[in-house]
């Protein structure tokens, strides 16, 4: 299966624009034959454009996510649609299963091919530190795994990367591709590195952590989309400038390294 980050040009006060830039490197992946393209986190507001939160929720039917799921079907890609702010009460006015019937959240949506929606998750480690993200919006409950292209998918988001008993209880479900949208800064570079590769390594499945680009009252976006396969080896990654990052993943390498090397079965309870 061949998987495709879209490390798009993130830009505050400019949703139109960075709606075109995701649709294009769709475009651009499918045509480069991936079978499955990821956006990064809060890529159509900008993560740290706080106060255009409320103003651009929307809810799963959405204009944003409407047009994503018809790029799905128009290219004939699995996507992973990054996430968007959800407005979770004009959501649930729709019929959807919500953490809370008000506020807002940050929701990460998956397609297949067809449109059809996959999985929703909701973000469920809010960030504190220099953030207003644990002021605004509500934490996720539900850990969605899916079957998608042989792999069985899971998705976290950003912050999530800090807390490795999430990635755990993935793998406990069956996961052995773990999407990791996010809008990770600088100066956090070593931080970026290793916490996703750590959470390939410790289990043994690949992660795949797409990052935006770009910058923000005076915070820049690090970039440097990577997946990492279950020995924690880089398989593809980038710079900090927009790019498409592509590589080859395959369930049965994940099923052979975690035949040649099985620590998941020397676990103990604590």
């Amino acid at each position: 299966m061949k998987l495709a980050l879209a490390q798009i040009d993130v830009r505050a006060a400019d949703r139109d624009g960075n709606v075109e830039r995701a649709l294009d490197a769709i475009a651009r992946a499918a045509a480069d034959g991936a079978d499955l393209v990821a956006l990064p986190e809060l890529w159509n507001v900008g993560y740290f454009a706080f106060e255009a939160y409320e103003r651009r929720a929307e809810p799963l039917t959405g204009p944003t996510l409407t047009r994503l799921r018809e790029a799905a079907r128009e290219h004939d890609v699995a996507l992973l649609a990054g996430s968007i702010v959800e407005d979770l009460a004009e959501s649930a006015a729709a019929g959807e299963a919500v953490p809370d019937d008000d506020g807002l959240a940050n929701t990460a949506v998956l397609f297949d091919a067809d449109g059809e929606r996959l999985a929703v998750y909701r973000k469920h480690h809010l960030f504190g530190y220099e953030s207003a993200e644990t002021r605004l919006l509500t934490p996720g409950e539900a850990l969605p795994v899916v079957d998608l292209l042989g792999f069985r998918v899971a998705v976290t988001t950003c912050y999530d990367l800090r807390f490795p008993e999430q990635f755990r209880a993935l793998a406990d479900d069956g996961a052995d591709l773990v999407l990791v949208p996010s809008a990770w800064p600088y100066p956090r570079v070593e931080h970026w590195r290793t916490l996703p590769r750590a959470r390939a390594i410790e289990n043994l499945s690949y992660v795949a952590a797409v990052n935006g680009s770009g910058s923000f009252e005076g915070t820049d976006l690090l970039g440097r989309s990577t997946v990492y396969d279950p020995w924690g080896t880089t398989v593809a990654s980038a710079g900090d400038d927009p790019a498409l990052v592509e590589a080859r993943v395959d369930p049965e390498r994940v099923a052979a390294v975690r035949e040649e090397f099985p620590a998941l079965l020397d676990r103990r309870d604590y």
